[in-house]
């Protein structure tokens, strides 16, 4: 056998171990209470030390092939909504706090090294500034943090890397050459502003397309290239692509409820929350496996491993200072901000009243003439805003964001994946490479292992709320019949006709009727009776949906007997198999309506 036909089987046979463990982690991880990634490290850690185990994965591998399916996503579950109305935060938290973090830790790594360079050690302060898209998502979901408090910390996550990729490119270009301030802002704006163009641009032209197809496994095909699509360019355009990316998927997350069909969106789901799901748990498994071949590439005459790691204790005391010092301002703002919004937001309502009262006048009075159907399209609109700002302000203020928040926000600052691969992107050439990477290895380990493991007891000391099950529950109820409402009137249209005039009968409207009212009744249910099981065991539905399993139950064993004596064609069983599956699926979502 070949030495490159070995090595593709010991790497394949890698690949095989690490899904493995990738599995087993996810599966022990909610018996242990413990975040899967958090596992991961210290497993990836472990195995670093095994002989012949260590390897160093190129930055690029994780750069340009893990990163933007990753950060797509994060994306696509982001409600573009939420993320609107946290747009001040995340953009705060996103940009100037990682320029604050990156000069204060640069400065500081320049007073430690004299050989370093302040451009060198600034874009070491980029490195170690961004916090970490998986581990807020992985962690803040898991642990039911507040809605606002996990939109804000997934915003910041998504958009961060973009703000500090940039300035890190800023400053290993400085390095080279002189650099003015404001080359650096323009830089900066340009990669912004092209970036969320192109990414925006991708996200209409990809939705556009895939809205056309009809078969949702070349949909979901699709939709895998759409992140490389947006980055590709992006990045040949010296913007971001990550940005692009992100954008991308918020764009595809939020009109794949409208242009996409039912089918599309159940299978781009499943497919891309496994695909999800092995990417952000193996980026840390590579994270631990790294861990001795990093140690080892430190020369010791210049720096030793022990005093770099001991640098990077350091520095994680300085980015967890400037985060929560930068917290208490950031939610003075924000709490002054959503006051003043609601005051606006009270004025434009009286405005528009005075307006729409003279609307009326205009309309009923005999000497004033009507007003054009162009005047009454903007009061329209501006009703149609003026009800959307009232929505934010009694979200916002739902979720107000007091101290408890920012303390959960300035401990919830991991770092991740994204600074150690971009300590590998420095030049060769920089002074003390291999230690700064080392450093920023611990940088990211530290945050993961003890500000992500010790999040639950932060969170149980500050006392605040998680999601209400019971307010969740109502919402949703109240939804459901809402929508309900909207079919309804297609049952008690008089002129609703069949294709070809077909009489409708009467049966068939009232069997209708009761399968669009159901999930609201199931909801309600389980609002009256509470968030447990024991309430609704008696209830008419439960009872309902418990029998149907039971049909269900002896139809897919009647099924798999069919299809074991071969009596039906393969691609009957298939769909028949699939009908059983979308029931079941929908019976689950009926049992857990909040």
């Amino acid at each position: 056998m070949s030495d490159s036909a070995s090595e593709v089987i010991r790497i394949s046979l890698l690949g095989v171990l690490g899904l493995i463990t990738i599995v087993a982690a996810g599966a022990f991880s909610k018996k242990l209470g413990v975040a899967a990634p958090l596992i991961l490290i210290v497993i990836g850690v472990g195995f670093s030390f095994i002989p012949g185990a260590p390897v160093i994965v190129p930055a690029e591998v994780i750069l340009l092939g893990l990163l933007p399916p990753i950060l797509y996503s994060a994306a696509l579950n982001v409600p573009v909504v939420d993320f609107r109305r946290n747009l001040t935060s995340i953009s705060l938290l996103s940009v100037a706090l990682v320029l604050v973090t990156a000069a204060i830790s640069g400065l500081i790594l320049y007073l430690l090294f004299p050989q370093l360079s302040l451009p060198a050690a600034i874009a070491i302060g980029a490195v170690i500034s961004p916090t970490d898209a998986v581990a807020a998502t992985a962690l803040g979901r898991r642990l039911g943090l507040p809605p606002r408090l996990v939109t804000i910390l997934e915003g910041e996550s998504l958009v961060n890397d973009a703000t500090a990729l940039v300035l890190l490119r800023s400053a290993i270009a400085a390095t080279a050459a002189s650099v003015a301030f404001w080359d650096l802002v323009g830089d900066f704006v340009f990669a912004v502003t092209v970036a969320l163009a192109i990414g925006l641009v991708v996200g209409w032209a990809t939705v556009w397309v895939r809205s056309k197809l009809r078969d949702s496994m070349l949909d979901t095909a699709v939709s895998f290239a759409v992140p490389f699509i947006a980055f590709i360019p992006a990045e040949y355009l010296n913007a971001s692509g990550v940005l692009a990316a992100v954008a991308a998927g918020l764009y595809s997350g939020h009109y794949g409820a409208k242009r996409f069909s039912a089918q599309a969106r159940i299978s781009e789901r499943l497919n891309w929350r496994t695909l999800q799901f092995v990417l952000e748990n193996g980026v840390f498994l590579l994270m631990g496996i790294q861990v001795s071949s990093l140690i080892a590439g430190v020369q010791e005459e210049d720096l030793s491993a022990t005093t770099a790691i001991i640098v990077g204790l350091v520095m994680v005391l300085v980015v967890l200072g400037v985060r929560f010092l930068f917290m208490g301002p950031l939610v003075l703002v924000l709490r002054r901000r959503d006051a003043a919004n609601e005051r606006i937001n009270r004025r434009w309502g009286s405005v528009l009243e005075g307006a729409r009262r003279r609307n009326d006048i205009a309309i009923n009075g005999a000497e004033t003439p009507n007003p054009s159907e162009r005047l009454q399209r903007r009061l329209s609109r501006a009703e149609k805003a003026h009800k959307r700002r009232a929505a934010d302000v009694v979200q916002l203020r739902a979720e107000g964001l007091g101290w408890r928040g920012g303390v959960i926000l300035g401990w919830s600052g991991m770092r991740g994946v994204v600074t150690l691969a971009a300590a590998q992107s420095l030049p060769d050439g920089t002074p003390y490479r291999a230690q700064l990477v080392l450093i920023a290895f611990t940088v990211a380990v530290v945050t993961l292992l003890v500000q992500g493991g010790t999040l639950p007891w932060i969170i149980a000391l500050t006392g605040i709320r998680a999601t209400d099950d019971a307010a969740d529950r109502r919402e949703l109820a109240g939804l459901l019949d809402d929508i309900a409402a909207a079919g309804i009137t297609v049952l008690d249209n008089p002129d609703f006709q069949l294709p070809d005039d077909q009489s409708i009968d009467q049966a068939i409207i009232d069997r209708v009727r009761h399968d669009t009212l159901a999930n609201a009744e199931s909801a309600w249910e389980g609002a009256e009776h509470g968030a447990g099981d024991d309430g609704l065991v008696f209830s008419p539905q439960r009872q309902y949906r418990e029998l149907r399993r039971e049909v269900l139950r002896a139809e897919r064993a009647a099924l798999l007997e069919a299809r074991s004596e071969g009596t039906y064609p393969s691609r009957i069983l298939g769909r028949v198999q699939a009908m059983i599956d979308l029931e079941e699926t929908r019976l689950e979502q009926m049992d857990t309506p909040g």
